[in-house]
C-alpha cells in the first residue's frame, strides 16, 4: 500500500510537459511524377512513352506515375485546330513551364528536359523520403456520371506547405499518332492521358505541421467523352521545390 502511495506521489511531480515524448512518423517512400509534354503530330514522342514504361516496369506503379499532357505545337493541326486529345489546360501548363519543344517533360517539376534524361531524374528522386503521405478514396455515383474525391495527407518529414493537384486521367485511348518514321498510327493506344483538372488547374493550398493530417473533399461531373472504366485520379503535392508526393488511383 505504501509502495503504491508513493509511486502516485512521484507520477504528480512530474511536469506535465515531460511526460508525452512525441515520436516521429515513419518515412514515407517517395513516387515520382512524369509530366510529358506530347501531341499526336510529335513523330519522337512515342519513343519518350517508351522511355515511360521502361521506368513504370523498373520501379512499379507505385514508384513512378506518368501524365501524358498533350499541349504545343503538335496537338495541333498545321492550320491550328486541335486533335482529340489537346486540352487548355495542357496548353496553359506547357507554356506556363516554358517547354519549347515536343517531347520533353519534368519529372517532379524540377525542370523541363528531354526525355533521354529521365531514367536518371527518377533514380536520384526516388530514392528521397517524402515528406508526406497521401491516401485517396474515390466514390463514383456511375448513372449521374458524379465522381467525388477524398484526399487524406499526413506530414512525415517536417511542415508542409504547397498545392494540393487532383487530375483525372484515362487509359486506353484508341486515337492517331504519329510515329518516328513520319506515317501516323490510326489505332494507336494512349495511355495516362491528362484529361482535366479535378481541383482547379493549379491545385488548392494546403499547410499541414509535421505529425498531423489534413483532409480535403473534391467533387466532378465526368464528361460523357471519358470511358468511365479507364478513367484514374493522379493526386500530388507541389510547391516551388517540386513535386513533393504523388499517387494514383482507379475510380473502378
Amino acid at each position: 500500500m505504501l509502495a503504491m502511495m508513493v509511486a502516485l506521489v512521484a507520477c504528480d511531480n512530474i511536469p506535465e510537459d515531460e511526460r508525452l515524448i512525441y515520436v516521429k512518423p515513419a518515412a514515407v517512400s517517395r513516387t515520382v511524377l512524369i509530366e510529358d509534354f506530347t501531341g499526336q503530330r510529335c513523330v519522337n514522342c512515342p519513343n519518350a512513352t517508351d522511355a515511360i514504361e521502361l521506368l513504370i516496369e523498373q520501379y512499379g506503379d507505385s514508384g513512378v506515375i506518368a501524365v501524358g499532357i498533350h499541349s504545343g505545337p503538335f496537338s495541333k493541326n498545321p492550320n491550328g485546330t486541335t486533335l482529340p486529345l489537346w486540352t487548355a489546360e495542357g496548353d496553359e501548363y506547357f507554356s506556363h513551364f516554358g517547354a519549347e519543344q515536343q517531347p520533353s517533360g519534368m519529372v517532379n517539376r524540377l525542370k523541363v528536359s528531354d526525355y533521354v534524361e529521365w531514367g536518371a531524374q527518377v533514380h536520384t528522386e526516388i530514392q528521397k523520403p517524402a515528406p508526406l503521405s497521401i491516401n485517396l478514396e474515390v466514390e463514383l455515383d456511375e448513372e449521374a456520371r458524379q465522381l467525388s474525391v477524398s484526399s487524406t495527407m499526413m506530414a512525415t518529414d517536417g511542415n508542409v506547405n504547397g498545392k494540393l493537384q487532383l487530375w483525372l486521367v484515362e487509359d486506353s485511348i484508341v486515337s492517331p499518332q504519329y510515329m518516328p518514321d513520319g506515317k501516323p498510327v490510326r489505332d494507336y493506344v494512349h495511355n495516362h492521358v491528362f484529361r482535366q483538372s479535378i481541383n482547379g488547374t493549379w491545385g488548392e493550398d494546403i499547410t499541414i505541421p509535421e505529425g498531423d493530417t489534413q483532409v480535403a473533399f473534391s467533387s466532378l461531373d465526368i464528361s460523357e467523352a471519358y470511358d468511365i472504366n479507364h478513367l484514374s485520379v493522379v493526386a500530388f503535392v507541389y510547391n516551388n521545390n517540386g513535386v513533393l508526393q504523388a499517387t494514383k488511383i482507379k475510380i473502378k
